[in-house]
Order: C-alpha cells, then structure tokens, then sequence
C-alpha cells in the first residue's frame, strides 16, 4: 500500500488582494490594534502609487504552483502543496487545518525567504508547529537556503544583467528587509545576508567596479532603532561623492515583485537618486524562476521523513 502523502505548507508574508482590504491586513500586522487615519492612508497611497494592490498575492500563488509542479515531476504524489500566510489569509493555521481535514499526518514547512531570522522564518515555523501540534501532526521544516546554488545563480545572472544598462562606475548595494535592532542580538540574518552577497560578487568580481556594500530597506516605522544603514541613506551618501555615477539594488532578501519592491525602490529610491543625479536601477527578483522553485522542491522532498 502506498504511503499516503504529506503536505507542504509555502508560506509567505501576505498582502490585501483589493484596496478594502488594507485596514484589516495593516490592523493585523500591528497585532489586533487598528492604524490611525493618517497610517491608513499612508500605506493606501503607496498602494495607489503602484496599481491599487500588490502584485504579491499573483506572485505568491505563482511560486507554489511552480513548486507543487516541480515536486510532482520529482516524486508523484508524494505531497499535496498549499499556501500559508502570515498575514493574511489563508493563514498558517488555515493551511494545517485543510491538511488534517485530509488526513495528513506530517507537514514539511517552507518559507519563501533564503535567509533565516528568528524574528521572521522562526516565527513563521513555529505557528506551523503550534497549529499542528493541535491535530497531533508531526512537522520538518527547511531553515535556509540562501546559499542553495540555484539562487545565487539567479542572483549573479541577475546583477550581472543589472549592470549592461549601468554607467561603469555603478556600485551595487545588496538590500533585505532591515528588522528591528533588539531582535538580532545574536541572529543569523546579517551574516547570511552578507555571505549570498559575498558569494555574488565574487562571481562576478565586483571589487574591480566601483565595488559593492550590503544595505537595508523598509524599516518599520517605531520608535525603536532598525538595521541600517538604509538605501535611502546610502544613496545620499554617495551623491556627495564623484566616485560613484550608478547604483544598482539587488534586493536579495525579497523574492517576489511586491510593495518593499515597487514602491520603495522602484518610486521611492528611483526618485531620490534621480534628484541627486545617480543613475539607479534595481534587478530583478526571483518570482517564479523555474530552477530554483525545483532546488526548493528538492529541498522539501530531502525533508520528507
């Protein structure tokens, strides 16, 4: 008799799929309290400045299929693949249940991000855990995979397209989404951040240009202080120069075209830099790049019990 399969839990961020989503998605994200007028249409306006809502969700959704298919191919009918959103919903906790509504015993959990943070892919795995510890599921999860080689692949290609359209001075600043500094106090987010990075510039020696520096994005906006320093900061910093005539942003922490994305480089840094007379471009992200969704379908499978 064959084994019965096991389910595969992607999980991701989330995003509102229509504008009058926004308030439940922001109120949800400040853990239940609801954002001021001036909050909400803050985040509203970026929405509206590209499109009204954020290509995430198309995007999220385009990944899983691309690893549901990728582990079919790979092993037939060893996993079901559904979605699970931190955010928003289906949740988490909404994707175990419909697990063990069919009868799955063990979920393999897979976050789409490479790089580990306690405060960001712990957290996501532990409410994996929590919710299936409720049905008396059993779960392995995938930490990392910042350093699979598919993805620094992707990485290299895409700086090294990046820089064709680049004046020859262009230094090339790798950004993630900074966190809080009280959350890593003896975290593995910066050195991982730092050895994908490391690990793209030497393939293309990136030293022999202008060279190329690690960055933060999207800082949350508390009182408390966030990783920097900030691409924004960054940019201005070298407009003051005449050593540098380009930035290009690889933003190696997001894998998916979305807000931190589209708005926040595309418009917010586009505008700075071109204020200050840098050319600037940023390079593509992951979305569904077929080779490494089946370097992450391999992953999920080599964690099947």
């Amino acid at each position: 008799m064959a084994n019965p399969p096991v389910g595969v839990v992607v999980m991701a961020y989330g995003t509102p799929k229509a504008p009058a989503e926004i308030e439940a998605y922001y109120t949800h994200i400040r853990r239940g309290n609801a954002p001021t007028p001036e909050q909400l249409a803050d985040l509203t306006k970026r929405y509206e400045a590209i499109g009204g809502v954020s290509p995430l969700a198309e995007r999220t959704e385009a990944q899983r299929r691309g690893i549901e298919a990728a582990l079919e191919e790979q092993a037939p009918g060893v996993a079901r693949v559904i979605l699970g959103q931190k955010h928003a919903s289906p949740f988490i906790e909404d994707a175990v249940a419909s697990l063990a509504d069919a009868g799955i015993s063990h979920v393999v959990g897979l976050v789409l991000a490479p790089h580990y943070s306690g405060f960001s892919v712990g957290q996501y795995q532990q409410r994996l855990r929590d919710a299936a510890a409720k049905y008396a599921m059993t779960t392995s999860h995938i930490d990392r995979w910042h350093l699979e080689e598919s993805y620094v692949s992707f990485l290299t290609g895409a700086v090294q397209d990046g820089l064709l359209a680049m004046p020859e001075r262009t230094t090339v600043v790798f950004t993630a989404h900074s966190l809080p500094e009280r959350v890593l106090v003896d975290d593995p987010y910066p050195a991982e951040l730092a050895e994908s990075a490391a690990a793209v510039a030497a393939a293309l020696g990136l030293a022999s240009r202008a060279g190329w520096s690690l960055g933060w994005q999207s800082a949350g906006r508390t009182p408390e202080p966030w990783r920097g320093p900030d691409i924004l900061d960054i940019i201005r910093d070298l407009a003051t120069g005449d050593d540098v005539e380009g930035v290009l942003v690889c933003p190696q922490g997001f894998v998916s075209d979305h807000l931190e994305v589209v708005y926040d480089l595309d418009i917010e840094a586009q505008q700075l830099a071109d204020d200050l007379g840098l050319s600037f471009a940023r390079t593509q992200v992951l979305n569904d790049h077929e080779a490494v969704l089946a370097a992450l379908a391999t992953l999920v499978r080599n964690a099947i019990p």
